[in-house]
């Protein structure tokens, strides 16, 4: 699970995860916390490694917002076929789940087919698709 306000901009390989195929993401990634609309921000090692990767920082992270926002964003491959991995994503809140919906990642194209008006939500469900090609040997890296 995700931070909801964590824009994944590259895959890293290495040392801040024992066990990174588990990850809600099928990878570590770095990024930018968009937690502020207004200010880009490059997370430190330990926010990617304890929040921006893993979700429910509130509380923990200076950068959080509190309210009713969500807590963070899980994906899952519920299919694939005609070209085109399904994903399904559920936003949390208090791990409970919140808003959620499915999405088409296009496997040529690799993009999804129509994006999330949330592109944060879209970036992150192209990142956790190009982990899911990786892992079954479909990847162009």
């Amino acid at each position: 699970m995700a931070c909801p306000y964590f824009y994944p901009t590259e895959r890293m390989i290495g040392r801040l995860w024992p066990h990174p195929a588990r990850l809600p993401l099928g990878d570590g990634h770095a990024g930018l916390c968009q937690a502020d609309p207004g200010a880009e921000y490059r997370p430190g090692e330990r926010a990617i490694a304890e929040w921006c990767n893993l979700g429910y920082a509130r509380g923990q992270c200076p950068r959080c917002p509190g309210g009713d926002g969500p807590d963070a964003v899980r994906f899952t491959v519920s299919g694939e076929g005609d070209g085109r991995v399904r994903i399904y994503w559920t936003r949390e809140k208090d791990h409970r789940p919140g808003d959620h919906g499915p999405l088409e990642f296009d496997i040529a194209l690799r993009s999804l087919v129509s994006p999330h008006p949330n592109l944060i939500l879209s970036r992150q469900a192209e990142a956790y698709a190009e982990s899911y090609l990786r892992r079954t040997g479909r990847s162009h890296d």
